[in-house]
């Protein structure tokens, strides 16, 4: 599967913007989908997890309540909507796909997702 991250932009703080992730040669339900963003000079770290339904999902708790993530099938394309935005949410951001997966660590920030898509910047101005 291919994934393209779009959606970035700059944004007050206080505002929102919605990431798309479209992903395009596979079936698309056949993924569970995280978010990931790298700040300047920091370690990527996990968003947000959806599953392959999107009956399941988790978020990393600097975003929790702020951020959602969700699913279209029939779009073949995942999204982040991001509320609230702060300076420290400035970032590259990435969607990232794995093979579905029904193990009881499938949310794990620490899962090592198969594949990634190019990153979108998001920079939150205070």
């Amino acid at each position: 599967v291919q994934l393209q991250a779009s959606g970035g932009g700059l944004v007050q703080a206080g505002g929102s913007l919605r990431l798309s992730c479209a992903a395009s040669g596979d079936t698309f339900s056949n993924y569970d989908v995280g978010w990931f963003r790298q700040a300047p000079g920091k370690e990527r770290e996990f968003v947000a997890f959806i599953n392959w339904s999107g009956g399941s999902k988790s978020y990393a708790d600097s975003v929790k309540g702020r951020f959602t993530i969700s699913r279209d099938h029939a779009r073949n394309t995942a999204y982040l909507q991001m509320n609230s935005l702060k300076a420290e949410d400035t970032a590259v951001y990435y969607c990232a796909g794995d093979k579905r997966s029904f193990g009881s660590s499938r949310d794990s920030p620490a899962r090592e997702y198969e594949y990634w898509g190019q990153g979108t910047l998001v920079t939150v101005s205070s």
